[in-house]
Order: structure tokens, then sequence, then C-alpha cells
């Protein structure tokens, strides 16, 4: 999912000594590693500028006025960062697990000037009280600017429930002294109810995996949209799927240029009304009929496109659908459904109402001519990033005036919504399982809606990425700002809760990309390249429990895309919490040799190809060496690279014949059709939960959709559904499918 890598030299040089020993006790005390294994296993030291750097994006300046590390400071910060827990009453969120009731493991401290007498309550979810909890006692203590701060310890709840709750410490007058959020999470994730065998484990499944714009029927507007998916999900569910896995549905942009990429939206918790069917939106139906007439060339024009093999123009479609949405909205103002829209912008609450202002001032910034103040390249990657902060008085000013755009982007939520819930309803009809499973991005543009609205929770001048690995050797930068673990915390991971609550409402599952992002992420300094950045460690126990909450109550499967560079440790914490990792056939491998299938995780889901590589077809062919070294992503020779891949490909082959999987009469000359059912056979015989068939693979296609490390390099996003001969493939042509049939049949007889 990669967006750019930018150009480093080579070779690449790492720092031959760790920083000094004081430094790298503060950044251990912020979770931010001075050293490394790489992919290879090398130990690797950060830099010191990184260091720095990524502790000023945490709001630690450990620097004097010349830029050059001042001992002092690094001293006073390091006393300081001893103190603070010592400063509150309460953590800032406590996080606990179900399944772990004995002694300890329900117990928190409480500080408070000695002698201070207090009882803590728990205000339950529900809204009732606990009686006083328990008082434990306490031994430590420390003195606080004079003060002599006594911890004692507090017993919570055995009989605790799932949710959020809140602690409250009062005094003997009943004052509030302090509190926090208290989260009762599940130790794992539970196996939905329709995926249960008797035992309680989890049958085996298999759906299509898919990209929605890419996948078109006769009735799209040249890109594809949820009525298509849910066609896709009729089809699937009669084919014996039991889910569909999707890419990130984020919104982007309001205005032009749209950025191609789902992986860079300008939120993750709201929908792209992008991929809104105009014709169900309510109101589409009382729009007047002159107004429909002057749209109908467009839309013809548009409906044209579906049956080219053209690369996708996003900007063209959203303005035909922006205005023909427009056209509703206002057509819509006496309609009887205004209730539930007005419901559904109550439930929503801030979280919209923030979003809907960050569109609408958007929108007027686009109007005005982008910024006055400074000139703004109006590339796929810009906005206009002098709009007043979220909660100002500029900003309010703006609620006010933009009241009636900002109604406009409330209901398009609102429409998204009803038309998710269709068509996870549509799923549900077709006998799947589990039905649609979304994706959830790493993180979000970053002068994005979140990244104004979050702003004191998300690092300022960092950019998320991957250190480099052996299919992106340069490393990668994915130009998005990291959650700070710090203010996260003290957020009391609502944030992230609400994400997550947004994603699951109309879902089946969810796949969360770069899982490990939640246990350490790759932070890089603005401005420098992939290598040069350093891992900052996470609350994972926490983030998980609440991944696993939320999941569990909207009745969703999680899969976690566990690839890349981890710790040995990871996977099996991700296997404890019940959420699945992620197995692709060509990653699978002891150098050049495929592992056999019976190796494989079980727990997992298993596919061939990702959206990232080339459709199996377009992989068997070297499409994945070719376009890395058309685009100078390599950081060897072309030669050398193809002969790695030769040689893997053979070893491929040897296997997919020596174990049956390849059921050809002629040996000697496989089609590449009987290569590509071969290698799903191999699939199917893994111990793999979860079976993924890419929808390019159904039908043929051989065009990669996103080449990572590459932004305007490669059409990444941009490549609608085509067959092996290039040509456009709608969904309609599934249902009579003969390549599609036969290649499911390998996966599920």
């Amino acid at each position: 999912m990669a967006l750019r890598c930018p150009p480093v030299e080579s070779p690449i040089s790492y720092p031959d000594a760790p920083v000094a020993a004081e430094l790298a006790e503060l950044a251990a005390s912020f979770g931010v590693a001075t050293d490394y294994h790489a992919a290879t296993g090398e130990l690797r030291y950060v830099s010191e500028a990184t260091v720095v750097a990524v502790l000023r994006a945490l709001q630690v300046d450990v620097t004097d006025a010349n830029g050059s590390l001042d001992a002092a400071k690094i001293s006073a910060t390091l006393a300081e960062r001893a103190l603070a827990p010592w400063r509150r009453v309460t953590p800032p969120v406590y996080v606990t697990r179900e399944d772990r009731r004995g002694e300890g493991e329900r117990d928190m401290w409480v500080r408070l000037p000695r002698g201070t007498e207090f009882e803590v309550i728990v205000i339950l979810e529900a809204g009732s009280s606990t009686a006083a909890l328990a008082h434990l006692g306490g031994e430590s203590s420390h003195t606080v600017d004079g003060v002599d701060v006594h911890e004692q310890w507090v017993r919570l709840p055995a009989d605790l429930p799932l949710g959020w709750h809140r602690i409250e410490v009062r005094d003997s007058v009943g004052a509030v002294l302090g509190g926090c959020p208290l989260v009762c999470v599940p130790g794992a994730v539970p196996v939905p109810e329709k995926l249960r065998n008797h035992d309680g484990s989890m049958r085996r499944s298999w759906g299509p995996m898919t990209q929605v714009y890419a996948m078109r029927s006769k009735d799209s507007w040249a890109q594809g949209d949820l009525a298509d998916l849910g066609l896709l999900c009729d089809w699937a569910g009669r084919s014996r799927a039991d889910w569909v896995l999707i890419n990130p549905l984020h919104a982007g942009s309001p205005v032009k240029p749209l950025a191609p990429s789902p992986y860079l939206p300008v939120t993750r918790r709201f929908p792209s009304p992008f991929y809104l069917r105009v014709e169900s939106a309510p109101g589409w139906d009382a729009v007047p009929a002159a107004t429909k007439q002057a749209l109908q060339p467009t839309i013809a024009a548009l409906r044209a496109k579906n049956t080219t093999a053209d690369l996708l123009d996003r900007d063209e479609v959203w303005a035909a659908k922006d205005a023909a949405l427009t056209a509703a909205y206002d057509a819509f103002a006496g309609s009887a459904d205004l209730a539930a829209f007005r419901a559904f912008r109550d439930e929503q609450g801030q979280g919209l109402e923030d979003f809907a202002l960050w569109c609408a001032m958007v929108e007027e910034r686009v109007a005005q001519g982008w910024n006055s103040d400074k000139a703004v390249n109006p590339s796929a990657s810009d906005y206009p990033i002098d709009l007043p902060p979220v909660g100002s008085a500029d900003a309010e000013a703006a609620r006010s005036r933009l009241a009636a755009r900002i109604g406009y982007h409330c209901w398009l939520q609102w429409c998204i919504d009803e038309q998710l819930r269709a068509a996870q309803k549509q799923a549900a009809d077709a006998g799947m399982g589990i039905g649609i499973v979304h994706d959830l991005a790493v993180g979000v543009h970053p002068d994005g809606a979140d990244a104004w609205a979050l702003a004191s929770v998300l690092a300022q001048n960092i950019e998320v990425g991957a250190p480099p690995d052996a299919f992106n050797q340069m490393g990668q930068t994915w130009s998005q700002p990291p959650w700070r673990p710090d203010a996260l915390a003290d957020a009391g991971f609502l944030p992230f809760r609400d994400m997550l609550r947004t994603i699951l409402r109309h879902a089946g599952g969810v796949r969360i990309d770069h899982i490990l992002g939640l246990f350490r992420l790759w932070w890089i300094p603005s401005g420098q390249p992939p290598y040069a950045g350093t891992y900052v460690r996470f609350d994972h126990e926490a983030l998980l429990g609440i991944l696993a909450l939320e999941a569990q109550r909207a009745g969703a499967v999680v899969i976690g895309e566990d690839l890349g560079t981890l710790e040995p440790w990871v996977q099996g914490v991700l296997r404890e919490r019940g959420l699945l990792g992620t197995n692709i056939a060509w990653f699978e491998t002891d150098g050049i040799t495929p592992r056999q299938p019976e190796t494989w995780r079980d727990f997992v889901l298993g596919s061939v190809t990702v959206h990232d590589l080339p459709p199996t077809r377009g992989y068997i062919r070297g499409e994945a060496v070719r376009i890395r070294a058309e685009l100078g992503l390599l950081t060897r020779p072309r030669e050398a690279e193809q002969a790695d891949f030769d040689a893997a490909w053979a070893a491929w082959q040897q296997m997919l014949r020596d174990r049956g999987f390849l059921q050809a009469a002629d040996w000697g000359r496989p089609t590449e059709t009987e290569w590509v059912e071969a290698m799903h056979r191999f699939l199917a015989t893994t111990p793999s939960r979860m079976l993924g068939v890419a929808l390019v693979d159904l039908v043929g296609d051989v065009r990669a959709q996103n080449q990572p490390g590459t932004d305007q390099e490669y059409p990444n996003w941009r490549v609608p559904l085509c067959d092996d001969d290039g040509q456009a493939v709608l969904l309609e042509e599934l249902q009579g499918s003969a390549r599609a049939a036969s290649l499911v049949s390998t996966v599920w007889a």
C-alpha cells in the first residue's frame, strides 16, 4: 500500500554506533527505539538526528538554540518524565480483560496527597454505579512540588461487564478528585456464530477479494459503487462464498483532484460518498425532470466507459455524482425520511459535524481560489492548509456560515450508511456467513479531515512507512501522520474506538492493514528517506483489547495484515486474541523454496496474491520484476532480480507438479490458466481458515492495481477490471463465466 519512495543514495548507510546512553534512556521512556533488527536480522542503530526529530514530534525538545543536543535538557526531561505519573490521580485510561479476574489483575492505583480520605466508584456504561471499591493499601510515595503524594490501590469489581465505563475518585464530601475511562474488553474476538464449528473453532470459508471502484456493472457511472458491491455479494453468496473483502472505503477529498489511493484518505472514520449509487439516494426520484434531463448526457457518457479498459478518472465521476447528489439533497428537504436522517446525524454527533465542516470549508477555499496567502499546487495530495483550527472562533463562524453545505455532507454520510446496510443485507440474503469485510487503512492524509479534527492526537512532521525489506529494497513512505501513543491514551482511546465503530456498523469483518502498527510503527521524520526512521511502540494490549471489544459487539471477524518486518512473538499474540493473520503464497518460502501447504499457519486469511502484487497471471509472467525495474525501484541489476524470480517460479512449478496440483494433460506446456488454477489448488490444501481469491484472478486480469514505492510513476488504483486480453469485464458476466466457476471449484469444490 506504499505511496511513494523518495530517491536514496546507494548504497544506503546506517550509523555504526548507538546514540548517547541518556538520550537512549529518554527515548525508551517514550517507546522510541534507538536500534532495531532489520528484515535480514542485522542489528541497526538509529541516528541521533532521527531520535531527536521523533522526540520533537512527541513535544519533547532536547536541543539548544543552535540545534545541538543539550545534555541539561535531557536530564531535566528525564526527571520530569519520572515525575509525570505522580501528578495524576489515576492512569489516563485503564483497560482490563474480562478473562483476567485473578488477584492483581483487577487492581488499579490512585495517587493523592497523603492523608486524603477518598472513595472510588465505577460508573457503568449502562448508567448505574458500583459500591465503593475495596482499598488495598499501598506503600509507595513521592514528593511532587513539595507535596507528599501517596500511592494506594483499589480492587476493581470481579464481575465488571464488558464495555466503556468510568472510574471516579471522590473525597469525603463527594467532590470528584479525578477519574478516567475504564474499559473492560474480551480476551479474544469470538468466532462469528455462522462460522463456528460445534467445538467453537472456526470453520473454513472462501471469498473474493476486490477493489470496489475497479469493478463495474452496466449501470455503473464509469466506476464501481455499492450497488455493484451488492451484485458481487449476490454472485459470491450463490457460489458458496461467506464473505467479500474490499478495499478501504474511507472518504477522500470532497473536491478535485481526488487522490486515487484508497489508502490515503482524508478520514478513516467516515466512508466516501464517491461509492454511492445515485439512483438509490433518497430524493433522487423527486429531482425535477428538467434537472435529470440536463444530467443525462453526462451519465450516458460515463456508462459508455464501463466497457472500456481506459484508466479510471475519479475527478470526472465525482463531478457528475456531486452535481446529481446535490440535486437529490435539494429535493429531499420535504421527504418523509427526514426524521431518519436527523436521527443519524444526532447519533454520529460531533465527529460527523466536524468532518462535514471540514468538507464545506475545503469547498469554500477552492471556490475562493485555494489559499489567498500562499500558492498551493493542486496535486492529488494537496489541500488548503490554512483552515482555522477545530473549535476556534473562525471555525465556529464557518459552521454557521456554511450550515447548508454541512447539512449536505452529513446527508451524504447517511446515504452511504444506508447503502452499506443494504449491501450487507444483500450478502446475508445470498447466504454469506460473514458478508462484507472492510479494510482499515494505516493512516490518513496529513492535511485531511482527521489531521485537522484530531490534530491533538496525531504526530506532526512525521510520516509512517516501513524500513527496507526484500520486496521494497528502499523502504516505504506512506505520507501519513501516526497516532501519538501518549496523546491517544490521554484521550481515552476514544478516537480509535469511534473509528472502529463506524467501519463496523454494517460489516461482517474488518481487515487491519499493517496491524503491526498497533504494536510498533515505523516513524520517518518528514523530508527524510524511508530508511532514516525508527520504531515507536504503542500500547498493543489496550489497542487489541478495544479492537476485540468493538468487533465482538459488531459480531465481526478481524484479520490482521501481519506481513513485513515483525517481532517473532507478535503473531502469537494476534492468535491468542482471536485475530486472524495473513499468508500470501508468494511470500511463504524458505529462500526460493515454497513452503509445503501443511506448514502454513491455520488461523489466517490465505491467498495466492494481493492488491500490492500483480494478479497471479501477471505475476507468473514476471510483471513484479518488470515494473520495478522500469520504474527504477531495484537496488541491484535487473538481470539478478530476474534470475532470482525465474529460480523461484521454477521451484513453484516443480512443487506444483510433484504434489499433483497441476492437472494438465501436457505437463510440458501448461497454460497460464492451468498454472493459476494449480496455485489455487495448492492454497486449498493449506490449513488457512479463510481462503481469498482475487477477483482479478477470477476474470483473468494481468495488470497490477498498485506498485508499492510509487506515486505518479505507475497508475496506482486506476486500473479497471479486465480479462487477459485487456477487455473490460462487467459484473454481470460473472454469472455465466466458466473461467470464474472453474477457479472457484479449485478452492471450494
